[in-house]
């Protein structure tokens, strides 16, 4: 069942107030509300409770990704704002272009050796 934008599956819990309602998730999280005035909000949560995304009746978003311990590494909003920590993986290659100029990356090298098995 769809309500107002939202895919509602399993068993949900509405609290009416005298001017607004909010709709929870099983895990107790508010993931819509709307009041008499016509203001809605809506919220949507990873499998660790971590709100991921929350948007508006104003057309404001926000959304958000979390590392494994839950700390925030990334955040965007309508407003164009960008907050980026996530790590970047890149090849030497690509670093080089984001310098400009060429690198060589100091350290012990290993090296793997095969062993040659002889039939004679």
């Amino acid at each position: 069942m769809k309500f107002k934008g939202i895919e509602l599956i399993g068993t949900y819990k509405v609290r009416c107030f005298a001017t607004w309602f909010e709709v929870y998730d099983v895990k107790g999280n508010v993931i819509y509300l709307e009041d008499s005035n016509g203001y809605w909000s809506k919220s949507e949560y990873n499998e660790k409770d971590y709100q991921i995304y929350f948007e508006e009746s104003n057309g404001s978003w926000s959304k958000w990704e979390y590392d494994e311990k839950g700390y925030v590494i990334y955040h965007e909003n309508s407003k164009g704002k960008i907050i980026d920590e996530r790590v970047k993986e890149l090849t030497i290659e690509e670093i080089e272009k984001l310098l400009g100029y060429k690198i060589k990356i100091k350290g012990e090298r290993k090296w793997i050796r095969e062993k040659i098995l002889w039939n004679i």
